[in-house]
């Protein structure tokens, strides 16, 4: 009898269980609430129990419909893993890729060499490029509007598969001008009461320096916040303040715009900024985010590795 279960039956039990309305359920897996309801009807006459009780708000599950959650999750999952298993084995990709990137990725990595040949290697793919902060291109990659992102990990995945991919020291970086810039290291202590020069607040490493200084008790002032490390590294020739910075930026990207920067040493303090391929579960990850995270090193085990990296 078991042996009738239809894999999308599941699913429409699976999205029921997790929104526990019928509406909304039937409006995440494109059908109309009818369908919904037939559709696990037709599973409770198979499993030979009610799943869930009718005429509660917010709906509530049976006994078995709670047994049911995770075992439902579990068969989707692992047909969604044969099915990419199988994709994964042919020669042609085709499709779109909707990659999610950060400015901190895109100087951290050279995002161009990789998108290149990613796209001469499979000529049936259109790239679609989407620029924005970590915390917001984590949730497009939740929500399906991403395939994947190259950003800084977050603390914690959920159901989000991260890979670490580069990791750099933050560096303190001063034009010549600045009372600090001959100075051959410097102490946190030394640099309270300065003006700085920074990425907004939502960024990670921002977050990473904020909780240095206040764990630390001390105050500064934020000069100027922008969204763009060029910008920070002409700022910071200037003489404008002092910034962390990834400690090769200026090699990366000065191109001689930026002669005379400095970088000092902090004692005791070592910051790091990093980024990585941020993948939805394995069952939801297209074969195109797959094969163009395995482009940027990514060992994809299938697994759920959570990580976390400073970025």
């Amino acid at each position: 009898m078991l042996e009738r279960l239809e894999i999308r039956q599941l699913r429409h039990f699976s999205a029921l269980a997790k929104t526990r309305s019928i509406t909304a359920a039937a409006r995440s897996q494109g059908i109309v609430q009818s369908g919904l309801s037939n559709s696990i009807q037709m599973l409770e006459r198979e499993l030979g129990a009610e799943l869930y009780v009718r005429g509660t708000r917010p709906l509530r599950l049976t006994a078995a419909g709670e047994a049911l959650v995770g075992p439902a999750r579990q068969a989707i999952e692992a047909v969604g893993a044969a099915r990419r298993a199988v994709l994964d084995t042919q020669e042609v990709l085709s499709g779109r890729l909707r990659l999610g990137l950060t400015r901190c990725a895109q100087h951290m990595l050279p995002l161009a060499r990789h998108l290149g040949d990613f796209l001469a290697a499979h000529p049936g793919i259109d790239v679609r490029v989407c620029s924005a902060a970590e915390a917001r291109l984590i949730r497009m990659v939740e929500a399906g509007e991403l395939d994947c992102a190259v950003a800084a990990l977050p603390e914690k995945a959920g159901r989000l598969r991260m890979f670490p991919i580069v990791t750099e020291q933050l560096t303190l970086t001063c034009g010549p001008g600045h009372p600090l810039a001959n100075a051959l290291e410097v102490s946190l202590d030394d640099l309270a009461g300065q003006h700085f020069v920074e990425v907004p607040a939502t960024w990670a490493s921002r977050k990473l320096i904020d909780e240095t200084f206040r764990d630390a008790g001390l105050e500064r002032r934020v000069l100027a916040e922008v969204d763009d490390w060029t910008l920070i590294l002409d700022l910071l020739a200037t003489g404008t303040g002092l910034g962390f910075v990834p400690s090769r930026l200026p090699a990366r990207i000065g191109n001689g715009r930026t002669p005379g920067v400095r970088q000092i040493p902090v004692s005791n303090l070592h910051l790091s900024t990093g980024v990585g391929v941020i993948l939805p579960a394995y069952s939801e990850t297209a074969p195109v985010a797959s094969a163009f995270a395995r482009d940027l090193g990514v060992r994809d085990d299938h697994g759920t590795p959570g990580a976390r990296a400073n970025g």
